[in-house]
C-alpha cells in the first residue's frame, strides 16, 4: 500500500501537462459534475432498508473480480474509470487516450485532495466480493458487468487510494469512511445500491445502517 505522503509533486504533473499540451495531446477540460448521482433521502433509505431481505452472507467460493468485468469502454477511448475521474474531479484534462493527466480530486471519505489520478481509486460502493456474497453469485456475467460499471446509481466514487484499500470488501458494520460527516450520505448510497439490485443484508449490516440513518 502506498503511503499518503508518497505522492507526485504538482509541479511535475503541471510540467507534463504543459509538454503534452504543446504536442497537441490534450483535449479541452470540461466542467465536472464533481459528484456521483445523489442517493435518495434518509427517509427513503430507511424504507428501502426495511424492504431488503436479511440473511447471513453467502460463501465467497467461486468469487473472482474477473466475473465482474469492469472499466469497460463507455464511449470512444474512455472507460468507466476515466469517466468517473472526469465526473468527480475539477478541471480534469485528459489525453488523446482519455487518461486523466491533470485535475483535482476531493475524496469524500477522508476529505483529502489529490492532483494526480494515480492517487485516486474508483471505489465500488458495494464491493464486488460483498455483492457476490449478497446475491450476485447467481447473476449472469452481463448483470455483474452492469453492476461493476454502474454510472446511474451511487455505486462508483473517486476516493483516496489507500482509504479504499482499507475498506476492502467490508460492509458498514465493519468499516465506515474516516470522515464521520459523510456517514449519512454513505449509508444512503449503500442502501440505494443494495435495494436497486435486490441484494441481501446481514443482521449486523442492517443494524449499523439503521443506526446511521436514524441519526441523519
Amino acid at each position: 500500500m502506498r503511503s499518503v505522503y508518497a505522492r507526485r509533486r504538482v509541479s511535475v504533473l503541471t510540467a507534463f501537462a504543459a509538454v503534452a499540451a504543446a504536442l497537441g495531446l490534450l483535449v479541452t477540460p470540461t466542467t465536472a459534475q464533481a459528484a456521483p448521482p445523489t442517493p435518495p433521502s434518509a427517509a427513503t433509505a430507511r424504507t428501502e432498508l426495511a424492504a431488503l431481505t436479511v440473511q447471513a452472507e453467502g460463501s465467497s467460493t467461486g468469487y473472482s473480480r474477473d466475473k465482474f468485468p469492469h472499466w469497460i469502454t463507455q464511449s470512444g477511448a474512455c472507460n468507466t474509470r476515466e469517466v468517473v475521474l472526469k465526473r468527480d474531479g475539477t478541471g480534469v484534462v485528459q489525453d488523446s487516450s482519455c487518461a486523466a493527466v491533470s485535475g483535482t480530486w476531493h475524496s469524500p471519505y477522508d476529505g483529502a485532495t489529490w492532483t494526480a489520478a494515480s492517487d485516486v481509486d474508483i471505489d465500488h460502493m458495494v464491493p464486488l466480493a460483498q455483492a457476490w456474497r449478497s446475491g450476485a453469485s447467481s447473476w449472469t456475467t452481463a448483470q455483474r458487468q452492469a453492476f461493476a460499471n454502474d454510472l446511474t446509481h451511487s455505486q462508483l466514487l473517486a476516493v483516496t487510494d489507500n482509504v479504499n484499500q482499507a475498506k476492502g470488501d467490508k460492509d458498514p458494520a465493519q468499516w465506515l469512511p474516516p470522515l464521520a460527516s459523510y456517514h449519512c450520505t454513505y449509508a444512503r448510497m449503500w442502501v440505494w445500491v443494495k435495494y436497486s439490485y435486490s441484494l441481501t443484508v446481514d443482521s449486523a449490516e442492517k443494524s449499523a445502517l439503521s443506526a446511521i440513518l436514524n441519526g441523519c
